[in-house]
């Protein structure tokens, strides 16, 4: 009796972790939802400042920005955006192996000084497992980053960046491209030349529409009104701080996204893990009754 007494212990704690998996799952999926929302609407926009940045700086003549400027790299600032908290099965890691690929290449071959900076209390506590120095640490970033929260940090990168005090910004993040498909990658952030108009993938399950042939492109004459320097001294700031605000929501959507994932999987094991209990549970149950059995007809077999 004290198997089962264990058996059914064990099944009953099984159950109480698997509704504790399912509502983390659930949480995760409405958090998802709106991240993806906040992610989505912010996609369209960033896409068009970056278009409208590259292409003013290319026809705007002789002039030029400080952040457009590219130069030899003595001095460069890593920023690894992590999540607050685990449950999210490789999401984590995986920022991290790429992260730490970009310190070696600091450390050995470029012989490169930088600084590190890490957004996340694992990446924090990873860094500091590793012993290795972070001069800024953020901690408050969570599912709904704001632009208000970003704001100074892009602000700082852009200062340090103008000033030569750096001459190059990465970050290490989570990319998010569509609800099946995140990757962890390390992006340039400053100078602005490498930035790239990204491109979103559809989901596997979307179907693919025809391609068309392409128009020719026809060049595009501005005519500046304020001068073209005045228009770039706003807009590229503002390029930049938008660029940095939306790796942090590509960010929370995938962590939530991993994290449900994570629950769901975690569930269903949950639920296979109670049924082998409860298949033991009965053939246990089952051999101590027919023992007993056997012993009452082997009793009164003994007493004729």
């Amino acid at each position: 009796m004290a198997n089962l007494r264990a058996l059914v212990k064990r099944r009953k704690a099984v159950r109480n972790i698997r509704k504790i998996t399912k509502t983390m799952e659930l949480i995760a999926t409405s958090r998802f939802q709106r991240a993806l929302k906040r992610a989505t609407d912010a996609e369209a926009f960033t896409r068009k400042i970056a278009e409208i940045t590259a292409d003013l700086g290319k026809n705007a003549g002789g002039v030029s920005h400080p952040l457009l400027a590219t130069r030899a790299v003595k001095k460069s600032v890593l920023l690894v955006i992590t999540a607050n908290r685990g449950l999210c099965g490789g999401y984590n890691g995986s920022i991290l192996r790429e992260a730490m690929g970009a310190i070696r290449q600091y450390q050995s071959g470029a012989g490169i000084p930088f600084e590190l900076e890490v957004a996340g209390k694992r990446g924090i506590a990873y860094f500091k497992f590793q012993r290795l120095e972070r001069t800024k640490e953020y901690t408050n970033f969570e599912d709904k980053p704001t632009f208000a929260e970003v704001d100074p940090i892009a602000t700082r990168f852009i200062e340090l960046f103008a000033t030569g005090q750096i001459d190059e910004v990465k970050v290490a993040y989570m990319k998010f491209f569509n609800p099946a498909r995140q990757e962890p990658v390390v992006e340039s952030f400053l100078p602005l030349s490498s930035l790239t108009v990204e491109t979103r993938h559809p989901a596997p399950d979307t179907p693919a529409t025809p391609a068309t042939p392409a128009a020719p492109l026809a060049k595009v004459e501005y005519e500046f009104l304020p001068e073209a320097e005045e228009i770039l001294e706003e807009l590229v700031p503002l390029a930049l701080k938008i660029r940095l605000f939306k790796c942090f929501l590509d960010a929370a959507v995938s962590e939530q996204i991993a994290r449900r994932v994570a629950m769901k999987a975690a569930t269903e094991n949950a639920g296979d893990l109670i049924k082998d209990i409860t298949r033991k549970y009965n053939r246990t149950r089952q051999a101590n009754i027919t023992k007993e059995i056997s012993e009452l007809i082997a009793g009164a077999e003994a007493l004729k």
